[in-house]
């Protein structure tokens, strides 16, 4: 992996995905277009030195490591998906998906747009 000083001062999500090895590229990419596609309207960034959507508030960071993706949909998108991230590493508000296993792209659709759905809410009573 490379020094991510500029992608952060950047904030640009293809220059954080462009430091990782081949093989992780497209396995970001995808995810990033998954997410995308269920909030469209949210805003790209690198937050905390890693990819960030905004829509309202923080929607969802990721992050890729040497063994796992780190997807952080905040507690309420881990909450409610419990039973369906019940596979994998979950914490209060972060999942790890083994790196070397396909993503699942419905579930983290479901929960991005959940998410957005929240954060759309939360907008309303602002």
């Amino acid at each position: 992996m490379k020094d991510t000083t500029d992608i952060v001062s950047q904030k640009n999500i293809p220059a954080y995905i462009a430091t990782f090895p081949g093989e992780v590229q497209p396995i970001l990419e995808e995810l990033r277009e998954t997410i995308r596609k269920a909030a469209p309207e949210a805003d790209e960034t690198i937050s905390y030195a890693i990819p960030t959507f905004i829509l309202n508030g923080n929607l969802v960071h990721f992050a890729a490591y040497k063994s796992h993706i780190g997807f952080y949909p905040a507690p309420s998108g881990i909450e409610t998906f419990k039973k369906e991230l019940s596979a994998y590493k979950v914490a209060k508000g972060s999942v790890q998906f083994p790196i070397d296993k396909p993503l699942p792209l419905d579930l983290i659709s479901k929960i991005v747009a959940f998410r957005r759905q929240e954060n759309l809410d939360k907008g309303k009573r602002n």
